[in-house]
């Protein structure tokens, strides 16, 4: 490949420079976040017309378009959602590429995105049946917005009763027993909708992302606004829908909690507080209170708590709980008395995987359905019998595809301050020897990396590389403390332990630093932003997706002001230094030797606004000493969640095919 040619669109660099508690932030770019301005267009198609050119000159491009899209052939499908006697779930065939909606017995499409858009620009956000599996209220964004309008449907007719309802991005949807009316989120707040009606009543009106329960019985309404790594919680008594009495059960306290009102009117309580990996509290709903809880299921402070589903049935001899925890990323699933909590056994799982997504009937029964997979299975669904203590497969993904041979080993070393961290490698079984090698994390929200099916990581083992998942602070993988070890203050500890992987695997022999590609998208963006700034000549590529770089303006753009009690905000002084010590864009020093990026973007993202990616890499661009190439590939009508398969596949060979030719897996 000839580098040495490659010449960047000139780009001006301006004379911005901000006054921010006492300290000259340049930032010369500022024009580029303005994606309409005739300047930005046209750096844009420059920067495109320079992608496509060193595309087309990947050698292992369209080899790995083909064996990504045969790896998510296989489909996919979802654990059902029982309502009134009816089954809902969620399943998409090798020739689709959306998930289709379909309700059984019998079994009949419900929602089928391609149907209502065949240019594949269309996704099905959220969907919630009311409790008599009557009508369904279901959430469709099309171009990648992810900004939701709300529909009402009868389900037994397939006519469309009441929407659009704009501006519910994600809304979850809490439905009356009598499906008259429903709780939902507009605009970051909570209204009650009668099924209908134009006139929603306000329920709170504070801006907050908001989760949502209802009992069985309809009479008890929990209420959690997201709070950092924390979140406020209230129960209301709805037995008057449009007058719910509210008691705050906690505010202001770091900690996180979710609240269940059973059939048997017990309140169960899943909450880290006073137990960073969660422990299990019952309550009366009358008096929610902390004070007021007593323990069912202590802490395990090695296994944090995910999910919990109850059965209690008739047929079975006393009511049963059944709890998923992840061990060092890995899931379980117990079974505990719902009275006393007394831990009676496990739930056989296929293997050391991720189990996820518990559902059991609104009604009560004697089963549970959860979806399992693995880095060589795909995403398959389960049925556990607490009446035999069986489990079995309940569905299986629709496609079939030979999976590669491959050996996984859990490796476990030192950060920087001797923080014990964990990583995955897989790898080709029986490779010797220093190998191409992608290092992927993400460490941030409290969301774990956990072991999953993915045709980007199948495409590159096959190839003949080696690829490393790793459990940063930041994560969930350890419970709450690990996730507040790694955000505010504490970010650079995320980025002491992914370089802390990266040194650990060129000392072990997986590979060098002329054969080590990162990967990050979203938060993992601004990962692999601030390690190759801080440690450029540790890698030989990065793929940086859809990321957060500018740390000093991300507040003002897409979803950013939400995020400020996982970053911080540059209105507090300390909060300042603490973003300005590592926001990736400021830290691009010239005449560096940095590795072959890619930014990847889309124009339809409005949670993370494109222009992070646009003024990073013309940041990079004017500063590389080297010839490796910095490039940005920018696709428009996509966004930053679901989109069509096929969008997905092409972007991930690209990556794939950009990361081998850079490492040398494909020269």
């Amino acid at each position: 490949m000839h580098l040495l040619g490659l010449r960047y669109p000139d780009t001006e660099r301006l004379p911005v420079v901000d006054r921010l508690h006492g300290r000259a932030v340049p930032d010369p770019y500022r024009w580029l976040e303005n994606a309409t301005d005739p300047r930005t267009v046209q750096w844009q198609a420059a920067q495109d017309e320079l992608w496509l050119s060193h595309a087309s000159e990947l050698p292992g491009r369209y080899r790995f378009r083909t064996r990504v899209a045969a790896f998510s052939d296989v489909g996919m499908v979802r654990p059902p959602l029982w309502r009134g006697g009816r089954q809902f779930f969620l399943r998409r065939t090798a020739d689709q590429d959306h998930p289709v909606l379909y309700v059984a017995t019998p079994e009949r499409p419900v929602v089928d995105p391609m149907e209502l858009d065949p240019t594949g620009g269309t996704t099905l956000d959220l969907w919630q049946p009311s409790p008599d599996g009557r009508l369904l209220a279901y959430q469709l964004s099309s171009g990648g917005s992810e900004e939701s309008s709300l529909y009402v449907m009868d389900v037994g007719s397939g006519h469309v009763l009441d929407g659009p309802i704009d501006r519910c991005r994600y809304s979850p949807v809490a439905w009356l027993p009598d499906g008259s009316a429903f709780y939902f989120v507009r605009d970051r707040q909570l209204f009650l909708h009668r099924v209908g009606r134009s006139d929603d009543t306000p329920v709170l009106s504070r801006e907050a992302s908001y989760g949502l329960e209802i009992s069985a019985d309809g009479r008890w309404l929990t209420i959690s606004a997201a709070r950092g790594a924390a979140n406020d919680v209230w129960l209301a008594d709805v037995s008057v829908p449009d007058r719910p009495k509210f008691t705050a059960v906690h505010q202001g306290v770091e900690a996180r909690s979710a609240l269940i009102v059973g059939r048997d009117q017990r309140l169960y309580v899943l909450t880290t507080l006073d137990a960073p990996a969660g422990r299990i509290c019952v309550g009366d709903p009358t008096r929610p209170e902390p004070a007021q809880w007593r323990d069912l299921i202590p802490e395990d402070p090695g296994a944090p708590l995910s999910e919990l589903a109850t059965l209690d049935g008739p047929e079975l001899p006393r009511p049963l709980l059944v709890v998923a925890r992840t061990r060092h990323a890995l899931g379980e699933l117990a079974v505990h008395e719902l009275r006393t909590g007394k831990r009676l056994g496990e739930v056989p799982l296929p293997g050391p995987g991720s189990v996820g997504s518990l559902s059991a009937d609104l009604d009560g029964g004697h089963e549970v359905w959860f979806s399992y997979t693995d880095s060589v299975t795909p995403g398959t669904v389960y049925r556990y019998d607490a009446r035999t203590g069986e489990t079995a497969v309940w569905a299986e993904p629709p496609g079939t595809v030979e999976v590669p041979r491959l050996s996984a080993r859990h490796v476990v070393y030192r950060s920087a301050d001797g923080t014990p961290v964990r990583m995955v490698v897989l790898a080709p079984p029986g490779r010797r020897g220093p190998r191409p090698t992608i290092l992927y994390g993400y460490g941030g929200f409290g969301q774990p990396l956990t072991p999953t099916y993915s045709a980007f990581t199948l495409a590159w083992v096959e190839a003949g590389g080696v690829f490393v998942t790793a459990n940063l602070r930041g994560g969930g993988e350890e419970g709450d403390a690990w996730h507040r070890a790694g955000r505010l203050h504490h970010k650079q500890n995320v980025f002491d332990d992914f370089v802390a992987a990266a040194e650990t695997l060129v000392a072990d022999g997986w590979t060098t630093a002329a054969q080590l590609g990162i990967c990050g998208e979203s938060n993992g963006g601004l990962l692999v932003g601030a390690v190759l700034t801080q440690r450029p000549e540790l890698f030989a590529a990065a793929v940086c997706a859809a990321p957060v770089l500018d740390m000093v303006r991300y507040e003002h753009f897409g979803l950013g002001a939400s995020w400020v009690p996982e970053y911080g905000s540059v209105t507090d002084p300390a909060q300042f230094e603490d973003l300005l010590a590592y926001s990736p864009y400021h830290h691009v020093a010239e005449g560096t030797d940095y590795p072959a990026v890619l930014f990847t973007a889309s124009g339809g993202d409005t949670r993370v606004d494109p222009l992070h990616a646009r003024k990073m890499c013309a940041a990079l661009q004017h500063a590389t000493a080297g010839s490796r190439p910095v490039l940005l590939r920018f696709e428009d009508g996509a966004g930053h969640g679901a989109a069509a398969v096929s969008r997905g596949v092409a972007l991930a060979a690209d990556m794939l095919a950009f990361l081998g030719a850079h490492t040398g897996l494909t020269r």
